[in-house]
């Protein structure tokens, strides 16, 4: 299938400064930058950038950057599902998820989590594509945010659905293993039924074993 790689760019001030939101990068393009130091959710900040470069290389790999004199204040990045995953049991090459979406501690507060994530899909760049997010409360700031898993779930609901994401029933164990956790999908627009009805065979694995 095609991947389509769109260039997009918006440009926000920041203080004295501007922040650019750009994708999808190049590994090229990743390797002059540097990581924010507070980047540090799911890896160390150097760890996360060879990964992003990584992710950026991949045919169906997009990352998306906020960046702000030459640092990585923010990104998220679309990519295949891990192959020991659930997920990529369907063996389909039209579903990605929306692996990861981070933004540095002093720049939150300003929509960029919102525009990352809303750039990936500027320029119908995925509608041939089923996107799905796993939401795992273990991932989420709650110390740094002070908010519950609850309240921290509900905005993390309210910022998919800005691309039209919506939560999908699973039977998947992990999310599964924590009421707060959750699967939001979003379907593309050219998406053929046959990929649909594969997927939903893919979070609904219990019921063929009985």
């Amino acid at each position: 299938m095609e991947h389509r790689k769109i260039p997009v760019s918006h440009i926000l001030p920041h203080h004295r400064s501007l922040i650019t939101v750009s994708g999808p990068l190049s590994p090229d393009a990743l390797q002059g930058l540097q990581m924010h130091p507070d980047l540090d959710a799911f890896r160390k900040p150097h760890e996360q950038l060879e990964a992003l470069i990584e992710i950026a290389g991949l045919p169906e790999g997009r990352v998306i950057a906020a960046v702000v004199d030459q640092v990585i204040a923010g990104y998220v990045t679309f990519h295949y599902p891990d192959e020991l995953e659930l997920w990529s049991q369907g063996g389909m090459e039209d579903l990605i998820e929306l692996g990861a979406v981070e933004v540095a501690d002093g720049f939150r507060g300003l929509g960029l989590a919102k525009l990352l994530i809303t750039s990936a899909f500027e320029r119908e760049q995925l509608e041939n594509c089923i996107v799905f997010t796993t939401e795992y409360y273990w991932h989420w700031d709650l110390k740094g945010s002070g908010l519950d898993v609850w309240a921290y779930r509900q905005m993390m609901e309210k910022l998919m659905q800005t691309v039209d994401m919506v939560w999908y029933a699973t039977d998947d164990p992990e999310i599964c293993s924590h009421p707060a956790n959750c699967l939001m999908v979003r379907i593309g627009r050219e998406v053929p039924m046959s990929s649909q009805e594969t997927f939903d065979r893919v979070r609904f694995r219990q019921r063929f074993m009985y």
